[in-house]
């Protein structure tokens, strides 16, 4: 059975060019609707913003993969994070992103309702996303690549089947799945 995903908002700062200063941004709300329904996404969620193999590996590769992605018939690729919209931004910023797209879930609904919430008090997170990522058509999830040893308070940060190479590998000897 193939599973959808959650429908949830997400609350995002987004770029408004009729606003000046420091900060042109503005709220916006998109739904999980807007961002997935006739669109083929990969969608990879980690435990958070500016952590060592988030920002040195996850998502820097995913943003030099995009065109390759793009190829094998990929409309999107989304990074979501239990991070607020301002860390998400900045984080993007500051990694030179320009290809995939951040999206914050600040209350981790989204993520809870995935069924990949997870304690990491031991490192002082509070509750964030285990590893995953996921090949999304118009809102069901047609693979999912879920990291090992899936707990509350990990000790480990297991990094290898949510990995981008390991995504387009599959993608690659799956054809059918990404066209």
């Amino acid at each position: 059975m193939i599973k959808k995903i959650p429908n949830v908002n997400f609350n995002v700062r987004v770029k408004d060019d009729s606003i000046s200063g420091d900060n042109p941004f503005k709220w916006e709300i998109k739904s999980t609707a807007e961002l997935f329904e006739n669109k083929k996404v990969i969608l990879f969620s980690l435990p958070g913003a500016f952590t060592p193999t988030c920002s040195t590996y996850q998502l820097p590769d995913f943003d030099k993969l995009y065109n390759d992605f793009k190829s094998l018939g990929i409309d999107e690729i989304y990074c979501i994070s239990v991070n607020d919209s301002f860390v998400m931004n900045a984080w993007a910023k500051h990694h030179k992103i320009d290809k995939v797209k951040v999206i914050p879930d600040g209350n981790g609904e989204f993520t809870r309702k995935m069924g990949m919430l997870v304690e990491k008090s031991n490192l002082g997170f509070g509750y964030r996303s285990w590893r995953y990522a996921a090949i999304v058509d118009d809102c069901k999830i047609l693979e999912s690549f879920v990291e090992k040893g899936f707990e509350d308070n990990c000790q480990d940060d297991p990094y290898e089947m949510s990995s981008p190479q390991n995504i387009l590998k599959f993608l690659e000897v799956n054809s059918k799945v990404a066209v």
